[in-house]
C-alpha cells in the first residue's frame, strides 16, 4: 500500500495572462447552434452520460463523481474503456486568497447530443464551464474548463486537477482470468502528465493537459487500497473580463502503455477536430428519418432517442461491437434487448449497428450454445452470464425478417438462416414437454416460479414461425416453408383458443398447473400486501377460491399478475378482433400519466392520477415499475387493431418522461429510475411511429415500398423524411389542414414501387402517375417515379 507522499517535480511557474496562452478553439465554439437542453434544478444530483463507443464517462449532473450503480455496487459510474475501468473519476479545485472551493456543486447541467457541460459560479464573479465530450473510436476523452474573470478586477488563482484511478475488470472479469490488483502511479515528465497502472496487468491511464503545470503535484493512495490519485495544479492569473480555457486528456487502454500513449497523443493533438467530425456524424442521424409533427415535445424526444441509440454503442474490438442494453448498470449486450431495439435502429436508419449487433449476437450464441439457441446477457469481457431465455430464440427469427424486409439482400438470410432452422428445432424438440405446441420456460417476466407456459414466449412462437416461413420461401426451402407456416397458423388457433380468459377480459399470463398457480398466489399475495395494493389482494384470493372451489387435473390459463406480456398477442396481430379490443380496453387499467405497468397487480386505485417520481427499494428491484417496453407494446398493439389515437395516447404518456432526470434522455423505468438511457426505447417510438403512423412497410428485395397511413387525429399535418430503405430514401408528408387530406410520396429511386394504401374514400392523382383500384375497404394506388401527390376530392 503506497504511503501519501509530495513528488519533488522541477517547478514551472507560469502566469497564465490570456486565453491565447491556453486551448485554441473551445468546445462552446464548434457545439454553437447545436441542440442542447438544459436539466432542472431538482435532479442535478443524478446521474449522466459522456458517450463514446470505446469510453463513455458517468458521473452527477452537479460535476461530482459518487458511487453509483448495483451490477457491481457503486463501481458503476466514473470512467470506463469496456472491458476495464480506467477512473472513479476526478476533482477540480480552485483556491484563491487561502480559500479552495471544489467543482462539485454545479448550478446548472446542459446536454448537448455528442457532449455535456457544468455550469459553476463562484464567490467574486468567477464563472466556470466545465465541458467534455468522447470522440469516436478513441479510447479517451477531453475536459476543458472555460475560466470567466466576471469581475472588474485582477485574479490569481490556482486550479488542481486530481485524478482517481480504479484500473479493475468489468462484471463477470474473473470469468475470464482478469483479477485486479493494486494501481500505481508514474510522472511523465514528457508529457507533464500523470500515468496510473495496475501491478499485475497491462492496463494503463494518462491524464495531463497541453497546458504546463505550475508549483507541485501529488501523488496519494487511494481510500479503496487499489486505486491511485495525483494531480496536476497550474497558476492562473485574469485581468478584469478575461477568458481562460484549459483541456485535459484522459486516456487509457487494457492492452498496454504504448496503446494508452497513443491515445492521449492523438487526442490531444487533434481533440477540436474529432469533436467537429462527431457533430458532422450526429447531425446526419438526426436528418434519417427526420420528424415533424405539430407536438414538439414528442418530436423533440423522437430525435434525441437517436442520439441515445449511438450512445449505447460498445465497441471491444477483441469481443464485437453492438448495441447495449442500457446505462450505467447495463453496459454489455443482450439478446432481447437488441432484439427490440434493432427494429427500430432500422427504421431510423442505423443500420451499420444493426448489422454488427446480430452478428455478435449469433456468433456468440453459436460458440457458446451451438444449437441455434441466442445468449441473454454477455459481458463486455465476453463472459455469458445467461445462455438464453425461452422467448429470445423466436424473437431473433423475427428480427432477422424486419431487417430484411429494410435490406432485401439475400445474402442477409443466407447467413442467418441456419440459426433460424437450429433455434426453432431446439425450440420446440427440447422446451415443449407435452407437445402442444406451448414452449415451457422464461419469458420476459422475471419473477419466480414463472417459467411454465407464457403468453410472451407462445406469442413470439407464433409470429417466428410466421416470419421464418417467408424466409424459408425466399431460400427455396419448400419443405420448411410449408412445416413453418402450418405450425404458425396452428399455434395463432391455439393461442386465442387455450390462452384468453373470459372472465378478465384478457389473456393469461401463462398456462400451468394448480399447484404452481397457489404457489405464485402466495407470493403475489405479500407482494400486494408490502405494496398496499389491497384490490390486488382481494383479486387474488378470489382467484384462490375459484382455483380450490373447481380443481383441474390439467394444466389451464391463468391470470394472476396482469403483466404486461399478456398484450403480446395484440403486438404481434395474432388476436382475434373482438378479442383484441376487450384485452386493450382491459390493459387501460394498468397504465398511469408515464405508461403501462410492468406487473398490473403493482397499480394502484389512484393509478390514473399518480404523477411524480416512481421510488424504488433500497436494493434495486423493479416492483411497481412502469417502464417504457411495455407502454412502447401497447402502442403497437393499439395500431395493429386500427386504434392510433390510443397509440398516440401511450407515446405521449412516454413524452412526458423525456428530459424528467437527464436532459435529451427518457429512464428506462418512467420517469427517473433504473437506467438513465436505454435500448429498447426506441423500439417503443420508432415501430408506431415509422411503421404504423406513416405506414412504411418496406420489401426491399422486390424494390417496392407500402405506404399504409394511419395517422392520429391530433396530427393535422406530419412530415417523415429521409426515411432509408436498402439504397433508396424515402419521405411521406400529410396535410389536412385544408379539410382535405393529401399525402406527398417521394423517393431517390424513381423505379421503386410505390403502393399507397388509404382508408376508402375519393382521391385523386394530384402529380405522378398511378393505378388506382379498389379493395376491401381500401383504396389502393401503385405508381414509380421521384414523386406521387394524392388529395381527396
Amino acid at each position: 500500500m503506497l504511503k501519501p507522499k509530495l513528488l519533488s517535480l522541477s517547478l514551472i511557474t507560469i502566469l497564465m495572462q490570456s486565453c491565447g496562452n491556453g486551448s485554441s478553439d473551445s468546445i462552446s465554439t464548434v457545439l454553437n447552434q447545436s441542440p442542447q437542453i438544459s436539466g432542472k434544478l431538482e435532479y442535478l444530483d443524478t446521474p449522466y452520460v459522456t458517450a463514446g463507443n470505446r469510453v463513455y464517462m458517468v458521473g452527477h449532473q452537479n460535476g461530482s463523481f459518487p458511487d453509483l450503480g448495483w451490477h457491481i455496487k457503486g463501481e458503476m459510474g466514473g470512467i470506463w474503456n469496456h472491458p476495464i475501468k480506467l477512473m472513479d473519476g476526478f476533482d477540480v479545485d480552485i483556491e484563491e486568497n487561502g480559500s479552495a472551493t471544489s467543482l462539485d456543486k454545479a448550478e446548472r447541467f446542459v446536454n448537448y447530443p455528442m457532449a455535456n457541460r457544468h455550469d459553476y459560479k463562484l464567490s467574486n464573479n468567477l464563472d466556470i464551464s466545465r465541458w467534455q465530450f468522447v470522440p469516436d473510436d478513441q479510447q479517451g476523452l477531453i475536459v476543458q474548463f472555460v475560466i470567466l474573470n466576471n469581475s472588474d478586477k485582477s485574479r490569481k488563482f490556482n486550479l488542481k486537477f486530481t485524478g482517481h484511478s480504479d484500473l479493475r475488470p468489468t462484471w463477470l472479469g474473473e470469468r475470464t482470468n482478469m483479477i485486479d490488483s493494486g494501481d500505481t502511479s508514474e510522472y511523465l515528465s514528457d508529457l507533464d502528465a500523470w500515468k496510473m497502472t495496475d501491478s499485475d496487468n497491462p492496463w494503463s491511464l494518462i491524464f495531463g493537459s497541453e497546458t504546463m503545470s505550475s508549483g507541485h503535484s501529488e501523488e496519494v493512495n487511494d481510500k479503496t487500497g487499489k486505486g491511485a490519485s495525483a494531480s496536476l495544479s497550474y497558476d492562473i492569473k485574469l485581468k478584469a473580463g478575461e477568458e481562460y480555457i484549459i483541456d485535459f486528456v484522459i486516456a487509457g487502454s487494457y492492452n498496454s502503455e504504448e496503446d494508452t500513449r497513443q491515445s492521449y497523443n492523438s487526442i490531444q493533438s487533434n481533440g477540436m477536430q474529432l469533436l467537429k467530425d462527431k457533430k458532422e456524424r450526429y447531425e446526419a442521424l438526426a436528418q434519417h428519418s427526420k420528424l415533424t409533427i405539430p407536438d414538439k415535445d414528442l418530436e423533440q424526444a423522437f430525435e434525441w432517442l437517436k442520439y441515445n441509440c449511438d450512445w449505447l454503442i460498445r465497441e471491444v474490438p477483441e469481443v464485437g461491437r453492438g448495441i447495449t442494453a442500457g446505462i450505467p448498470d447495463y453496459p454489455w449486450w443482450f439478446g432481447v434487448d437488441s432484439e427490440y431495439a434493432l427494429k427500430g435502429y432500422m427504421a431510423i436508419g442505423q443500420e451499420d449497428i444493426v448489422y454488427d449487433t446480430i452478428h455478435l449476437l449469433d456468433s456468440v450464441s453459436q460458440a457458446v450454445n451451438n444449437n441455434g439457441r441466442i445468449i441473454h446477457e454477455m459481458s463486455s469481457n465476453g463472459a455469458v452470464f445467461n445462455p438464453g431465455n425461452i422467448n429470445e430464440t423466436p424473437q431473433f427469427v423475427s428480427l432477422i425478417w424486419e431487417i430484411y424486409k429494410w435490406n432485401g439482400d439475400r445474402s442477409f438470410l443466407e447467413e442467418y438462416y441456419p440459426t433460424i432452422k437450429a433455434g426453432l428445432n431446439w425450440l420446440m424438440k427440447e422446451n415443449d414437454a407435452d407437445n402442444n405446441l406451448f414452449p415451457d420456460g422464461f419469458g420476459m417476466m422475471e419473477i419466480h416460479g414463472l417459467d411454465s407456459e407464457m403468453i410472451d414466449v407462445a406469442s413470439y412462437t407464433q409470429r417466428a414461425f410466421e416470419d421464418a416461413s417467408h424466409i424459408a420461401g425466399i431460400m427455396d426451402d419448400q419443405d420448411m416453408e410449408t412445416e413453418y407456416k402450418t405450425l404458425a397458423d396452428n399455434i395463432k388457433i391455439k393461442i386465442n383458443q387455450d390462452f384468453w380468459s373470459e372472465p378478465f377480459d384478457s389473456y393469461a399470463d401463462f398456462i400451468g398447473t394448480d399447484e404452481q398457480a397457489l404457489h405464485l398466489i402466495e407470493d403475489a399475495i405479500v407482494r400486494a400486501d408490502t405494496l398496499n395494493k389491497p384490490w390486488a389482494i382481494e383479486e387474488l384470493k378470489d382467484t384462490q377460491k375459484a382455483i380450490l372451489d373447481n380443481p383441474s387435473m390439467e394444466p389451464r390459463p391463468f391470470v394472476l399478475h396482469h403483466n404486461w406480456v399478456v398484450n403480446t398477442p395484440m403486438e404481434m396481430g395474432i388476436a382475434d378482433d373482438d378479442k383484441a379490443i376487450r384485452a386493450l380496453n382491459t390493459a387501460e387499467r394498468f397504465v398511469n400519466p408515464f405508461g403501462v405497468f410492468v406487473t398490473g397487480i403493482d397499480r394502484d386505485e389512484s393509478a390514473g392520477s399518480d404523477d411524480g417520481s416512481f421510488k424504488g427499494s433500497k436494493v434495486f428491484s423493479y416492483t411497481g415499475a412502469v417502464m417504457t417496453l411495455p407502454t412502447g407494446v401497447q402502442a403497437v398493439a393499439e395500431n395493429n387493431y386500427g386504434r392510433p389515437d390510443k397509440a398516440l395516447n401511450y407515446l405521449e404518456r412516454m413524452t412526458r418522461t423525456f428530459n424528467f432526470a437527464l436532459p435529451g434522455s427518457i429512464y428506462e423505468v418512467s420517469p427517473d429510475y433504473g437506467m438513465m438511457t436505454q435500448a429498447w426505447n426506441i423500439y417503443s417510438f420508432a415501430i408506431p411511429i415509422v411503421n404504423q403512423f406513416f405506414g412504411i412497410q418496406p420489401m426491399a428485395s422486390n424494390k417496392e415500398v407500402t405506404i399504409k397511413p394511419q395517422m392520429p387525429s391530433k396530427w393535422d399535418h406530419a412530415s417523415l423524411e429521409q426515411v432509408k430503405i436498402a439504397d433508396n430514401e424515402l419521405s411521406v408528408f400529410y396535410d389536412s389542414r385544408s379539410g382535405k387530406r393529401s399525402y406527398t410520396i417521394e423517393q431517390t429511386h424513381s423505379e421503386w414501387e410505390m403502393i399507397v394504401k388509404l382508408a376508402n374514400g375519393t382521391y385523386d392523382v394530384i402529380e405522378g402517375e398511378a393505378e388506382m383500384k379498389i379493395h376491401e375497404n381500401s383504396v389502393i394506388f401503385t405508381g414509380t417515379g421521384e414523386r406521387l401527390v394524392i388529395s381527396e376530392r
